[in-house]
């Protein structure tokens, strides 16, 4: 453990006593990240000159056009959370599903799936949908841990579901394409959102007493007019998908590009709901400025750590432990998940990512594992951090909204069987790595040792090697087969006479020359 030195290790655990403490994280990080560059300088350990390479890497972080795409998606999900789409949805679908038990669940994790892939953002589906389906839930005879349960876990579907500010933030992080992420994300996404729906189905037969269908009377007769009205909730939703996913996946926008035209679909969906105001802006603003901050912050803090920790050969103190854990690269990844898994009980995603991931991605890389896999299986674990106590975010913004009547610990324990759920994601994405990989695009197959170049020759005769390697031959050892020009044609030369054919050997014909006016041909 210590074949590299004790700063490394004792780095880790600075970083870890800080975080603890309390300390805010960004400053934890790069105070510890200094504090012991420091110390390696005075004992010898480490050179100053990684020191001179801080600036330009927190300019190059300043600068990165990928990042742009964060408060461009935290914009639009904060336009859409107050735009009154979600309302639209959740009342369609609720009553469109009202009349079988646990419709509303139903009607819950679809429409979290739907906003997910608009908004991107957990605060805005959680709080949405909280506010909205909570106290009809309750009202109609939901069970309190399953009804505040479905709502929490529908929103951390947007952790997975593109265009999710997780999958950016890894990209980044994993120096992979974001288009790529989003496109290994889709199996999972699909993945989670049938699992979550199989789990209430399974409760709606086995204890149909836990989720009522709602009341006639409520729900209303199922005709063209709310089957209309649901139709209008969703084919915006679809149009604006269209315009943060279709344009990234057909090559036509970037994902900053895209995060952009998503502000403007927001926008024009909050005016077409008249609630395109000053305020609303104003608000959305001031959210998206406060997480991007805080994200740049982040940044800069683990910049400065990891680069004195690589100084300090820290990633190679990391790559020495964890490649020598049994099981190959299947062992790696389920001691990383767990690992990550611990460590969302106390950290945020934005710290697992910024922290965590540089140490974890050249190990992966050096096992063989395909890195959009490795960070797709990373998102979804980190899904967890938000639904498991203490720091389960998605469990403080479903306290923040509920009413009184509803317990802190029935919250609490209405998580756990959803985080199952999620972990069995974990597995299912650790053992069937094709549940990323399909999605992703894949260039043609070409077989090289199927392609030949044949290049026309100068003048009235060819000269043909025969292969490298046949018998005889002098061929080129780097392009079997080629044919070689005469070198009687060289221009300003006389060609010289044909040779006479030795006595009793008929003489050969000779090749017709080569049309210099045609590309050389590739069969």
């Amino acid at each position: 453990m210590f074949d590299f030195g004790i700063i490394p290790p004792a780095m880790f655990l600075g970083m870890v006593i800080f975080m603890l403490y309390g300390f805010p994280v960004a400053f934890s990080l790069a105070s510890v990240g200094l504090f012991f560059g420091v110390i390696g300088i005075a004992t010898g350990h480490f050179s100053e000159a990684f020191l001179q390479a801080l600036p330009l890497r927190i300019f190059g972080i300043v600068s990165n056009d990928l990042l742009l795409a964060i408060p461009f998606f935290t914009f639009m999900g904060a336009i859409l959370e107050r735009c009154g789409l979600a309302e639209d949805l959740l009342e369609g679908t609720g009553k469109l599903f009202g009349a079988v038990p646990g419709g509303l669940a139903y009607a819950v994790i679809l429409v979290g799936a739907v906003l997910g892939a608009i908004t991107g953002t957990v605060a805005a589906s959680v709080i949405t949908m909280g506010v909205i389906s909570l106290p009809i839930m309750l009202r109609y005879g939901y069970n309190p841990r399953l009804a505040t349960g479905v709502i929490a876990a529908s929103g951390t579907i947007t952790q997975v579901i593109p265009p999710s500010l997780v999958l950016v933030v890894l990209a980044d992080q994993l120096g992979r394409s974001v288009g790529d992420m989003y496109l290994g994300a889709i199996g999972p996404s699909i993945l989670q959102v049938a699992i979550f729906l199989g789990f209430i189905l399974f409760l709606s037969i086995v204890r149909p007493g836990l989720m009522p269908p709602l009341p006639k009377d409520v729900r209303g007769e199922f005709n063209w007019a709310l089957l209309m009205k649901v139709l209008a909730g969703m084919v915006p939703s679809i149009i604006l998908i269209f315009l943060v996913l279709g344009t990234i996946f057909m090559g036509l926008a970037t994902p900053t590009e895209a995060g952009a035209l998503g502000v403007v679909g927001a926008m024009m969906l909050a005016a077409l709901h008249r609630r395109l105001t000053w305020p609303l802006v104003r608000e959305a603003m001031t959210s998206t400025m406060h997480i991007t901050s805080m994200v740049v912050m982040i940044l800069i803090g683990s910049t400065c750590f990891s680069l004195v920790f690589q100084g300090m050969d820290g990633s190679r103190w990391i790559e020495h432990m964890l490649s020598g854990i049994p099981g190959g690269p299947v062992g790696f990844l389920i001691f990383v998940n767990l690992f990550i898994f611990v460590l969302a009980f106390f950290l945020d995603f934005f710290e697992i990512a910024f922290i965590v991931i540089p140490m974890l991605a050249p190990v992966a890389s050096a096992l063989g594992i395909d890195l959009i896999w490795f960070g797709v299986l990373i998102c979804v674990n980190m899904q967890t951090s938000f639904m498991h106590p203490p720091f389960g975010f998605a469990l403080f913004y479903l306290r923040s909204i509920a009413s009184r009547d509803v317990k802190t610990r029935d919250i609490y324990m209405g998580a756990i069987p959803w985080v199952v759920m999620q972990l069995i994601l974990v597995a299912i994405v650790i053992f069937w790595p094709q549940s990323v990989t399909y999605w992703l695009n894949k260039g043609p197959a070409v077989d090289l040792n199927t392609i030949k170049i044949e290049i026309p020759g100068f003048g009235g005769n060819q000269l043909s090697l025969p292969p490298a390697g046949a018998p005889g031959g002098n061929g080129s050892p780097q392009i079997p087969g080629l044919t070689l020009p005469s070198l009687n044609g060289l221009p300003g030369q006389q060609p010289a006479p044909p040779a006479k054919p030795a006595p009793g050997n008929p003489a050969q014909p000779t090749a017709p020359p080569a049309d210099l006016s045609q590309p050389p041909q590739i069969k």
